[in-house]
Protein backbone atom coordinates (compact mmCIF):
# COMPACT_ATOMS: atom_id res chain seq x y z
CA UNK A 1 0.00 0.00 0.00
CA UNK A 2 1.55 3.68 -1.01
CA UNK A 3 0.70 6.38 0.40
CA UNK A 4 1.97 10.15 1.67
CA UNK A 5 2.64 11.27 4.60
CA UNK A 6 3.54 15.34 6.26
CA UNK A 7 7.58 15.27 6.80
CA UNK A 8 8.75 15.45 10.59
CA UNK A 9 11.38 16.22 11.89
CA UNK A 10 12.79 12.23 12.97
CA UNK A 11 12.42 12.04 8.76
CA UNK A 12 15.47 14.30 8.00
CA UNK A 13 18.07 12.04 9.01
CA UNK A 14 17.00 9.26 6.67
CA UNK A 15 16.46 11.49 3.74
CA UNK A 16 20.12 12.90 4.25
CA UNK A 17 20.96 9.02 3.21
CA UNK A 18 18.62 9.36 0.25
CA UNK A 19 20.37 12.62 -1.32
CA UNK A 20 23.70 11.11 -0.60
CA UNK A 21 23.17 7.87 -2.56
CA UNK A 22 24.44 8.29 -6.10
CA UNK A 23 21.29 7.09 -7.99
CA UNK A 24 19.43 10.46 -6.59
CA UNK A 25 22.32 13.21 -6.06
CA UNK A 26 22.96 12.50 -9.59
CA UNK A 27 19.28 14.26 -10.13
CA UNK A 28 19.16 16.91 -7.29
CA UNK A 29 23.45 17.78 -7.23
CA UNK A 30 23.46 20.76 -10.23
CA UNK A 31 26.84 22.19 -10.56
CA UNK A 32 25.84 24.07 -13.07
CA UNK A 33 22.96 25.93 -10.75
CA UNK A 34 25.42 25.85 -8.00
CA UNK A 35 23.12 23.42 -5.92
CA UNK A 36 24.41 20.81 -3.98
CA UNK A 37 22.86 18.16 -1.71
CA UNK A 38 23.99 20.17 1.18
CA UNK A 39 21.54 22.92 -0.05
CA UNK A 40 18.84 20.53 0.00
CA UNK A 41 19.71 19.23 3.57
CA UNK A 42 19.68 22.88 4.67
CA UNK A 43 16.15 23.82 2.94
CA UNK A 44 14.99 20.33 4.74
CA UNK A 45 16.07 22.03 7.97
CA UNK A 46 14.04 24.71 7.57
CA UNK A 47 10.61 23.61 6.78
CA UNK A 48 9.25 24.96 9.46
CA UNK A 49 11.42 27.98 9.05
CA UNK A 50 11.98 29.92 5.83
CA UNK A 51 10.63 26.84 3.64
CA UNK A 52 7.60 26.32 5.48
CA UNK A 53 5.81 26.95 2.08
CA UNK A 54 6.88 23.99 0.60
CA UNK A 55 4.64 21.07 1.63
CA UNK A 56 7.39 17.59 2.31
CA UNK A 57 6.12 14.41 2.19
CA UNK A 58 7.05 11.35 2.94
CA UNK A 59 6.27 8.25 0.69
CA UNK A 60 5.17 5.22 2.17
CA UNK A 61 4.81 1.62 1.02
CA UNK A 62 3.55 -1.15 3.34
CA UNK A 63 4.37 1.80 6.32
CA UNK A 64 7.92 2.03 5.34
CA UNK A 65 9.55 5.10 4.14
CA UNK A 66 10.94 5.08 0.68
CA UNK A 67 11.04 8.10 -0.53
CA UNK A 68 10.30 12.04 -0.39
CA UNK A 69 8.05 14.51 -2.48
CA UNK A 70 7.34 18.00 -2.12
CA UNK A 71 4.88 20.89 -3.46
CA UNK A 72 4.25 24.45 -3.47
CA UNK A 73 2.41 26.94 -5.07
CA UNK A 74 4.62 28.35 -8.25
CA UNK A 75 3.97 31.80 -7.21
CA UNK A 76 5.49 31.19 -3.54
CA UNK A 77 8.80 30.19 -5.94
CA UNK A 78 11.13 33.27 -6.53
CA UNK A 79 14.00 31.38 -7.95
CA UNK A 80 12.23 28.99 -10.60
CA UNK A 81 12.07 29.65 -14.09
CA UNK A 82 8.56 28.19 -15.06
CA UNK A 83 8.73 29.52 -19.02
CA UNK A 84 5.48 30.28 -20.17
CA UNK A 85 3.42 28.24 -17.86
CA UNK A 86 0.87 30.82 -15.86
CA UNK A 87 1.96 31.21 -11.84
CA UNK A 88 -1.35 31.54 -10.48
CA UNK A 89 -3.22 27.91 -9.87
CA UNK A 90 0.16 26.88 -10.90
CA UNK A 91 1.91 23.99 -8.53
CA UNK A 92 5.36 22.56 -8.65
CA UNK A 93 6.26 19.22 -7.28
CA UNK A 94 9.34 16.83 -7.19
CA UNK A 95 9.79 13.63 -5.72
CA UNK A 96 12.50 10.95 -5.14
CA UNK A 97 12.55 7.17 -4.37
CA UNK A 98 15.25 6.82 -1.79
CA UNK A 99 15.12 3.10 -0.90
CA UNK A 100 17.36 1.44 -4.13
CA UNK A 101 15.26 -1.81 -3.80
CA UNK A 102 11.76 0.15 -4.38
CA UNK A 103 13.64 1.17 -8.27
CA UNK A 104 11.89 0.15 -11.34
CA UNK A 105 8.87 -1.13 -10.10
CA UNK A 106 6.74 0.98 -10.86
CA UNK A 107 6.33 2.66 -7.72
CA UNK A 108 7.27 6.04 -9.21
CA UNK A 109 3.83 6.15 -10.78
CA UNK A 110 1.83 5.70 -7.97
CA UNK A 111 3.66 8.34 -6.30
CA UNK A 112 3.39 11.34 -8.40
CA UNK A 113 0.08 9.96 -9.19
CA UNK A 114 -1.27 10.62 -5.20
CA UNK A 115 0.85 13.56 -4.87
CA UNK A 116 -1.45 14.86 -8.17
CA UNK A 117 -4.30 14.33 -6.36
CA UNK A 118 -3.59 15.37 -3.32
CA UNK A 119 -2.48 18.58 -5.10
CA UNK A 120 -5.86 18.40 -7.31
CA UNK A 121 -7.97 18.36 -4.05
CA UNK A 122 -6.55 21.84 -3.08
CA UNK A 123 -9.34 24.35 -4.53
CA UNK A 124 -6.93 27.19 -6.21
CA UNK A 125 -5.03 24.04 -8.02
CA UNK A 126 -5.38 24.15 -11.43
CA UNK A 127 -2.38 22.67 -13.15
CA UNK A 128 1.19 20.96 -11.60
CA UNK A 129 4.42 21.30 -12.79
CA UNK A 130 7.74 19.12 -13.01
CA UNK A 131 11.11 19.90 -14.33
CA UNK A 132 12.80 17.31 -15.29
CA UNK A 133 16.42 16.71 -16.56
CA UNK A 134 16.79 16.02 -19.95
CA UNK A 135 18.91 12.88 -19.20
CA UNK A 136 16.26 11.70 -16.61
CA UNK A 137 14.74 9.40 -18.76
CA UNK A 138 12.89 6.99 -16.18
CA UNK A 139 11.53 10.23 -15.31
CA UNK A 140 10.94 11.60 -17.92
CA UNK A 141 8.68 8.43 -18.79
CA UNK A 142 6.96 8.00 -15.41
CA UNK A 143 5.92 11.68 -15.55
CA UNK A 144 4.23 10.97 -19.32
CA UNK A 145 2.74 7.89 -18.13
CA UNK A 146 0.68 9.93 -15.45
CA UNK A 147 -0.57 12.15 -18.25
CA UNK A 148 1.83 15.28 -18.14
CA UNK A 149 2.55 16.97 -21.35
CA UNK A 150 5.87 18.81 -22.31
CA UNK A 151 4.81 22.37 -21.97
CA UNK A 152 7.20 24.23 -24.53
CA UNK A 153 9.80 22.44 -27.21
CA UNK A 154 13.13 22.83 -25.87
CA UNK A 155 12.18 23.12 -22.34
CA UNK A 156 12.24 20.33 -19.66
CA UNK A 157 8.95 21.56 -18.06
CA UNK A 158 6.06 19.31 -18.25
CA UNK A 159 2.57 19.60 -16.95
CA UNK A 160 -0.84 18.24 -16.27
CA UNK A 161 -4.07 20.26 -16.33
CA UNK A 162 -7.14 19.51 -13.67
CA UNK A 163 -9.77 18.83 -15.67
CA UNK A 164 -11.85 21.38 -16.88
CA UNK A 165 -8.41 24.36 -16.64
CA UNK A 166 -6.29 23.43 -19.31
CA UNK A 167 -5.29 21.46 -22.66
CA UNK A 168 -4.42 17.68 -20.99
Amino acid sequence: MLELRLLNDSDIPLIEIWLNKEHVKRWYEIPELGITINDWISELKEYKGEFQWITYLIVLWQDRPIGLCLYYKCVDSSDEDFGTLPLTGSYGIDYLIGEESYLGKGLGKGIITLLVDTIFSLQDAQRVTADIDKNNKASEKTVLSCGFKLLDTGSSRYVIYKRGFGSN
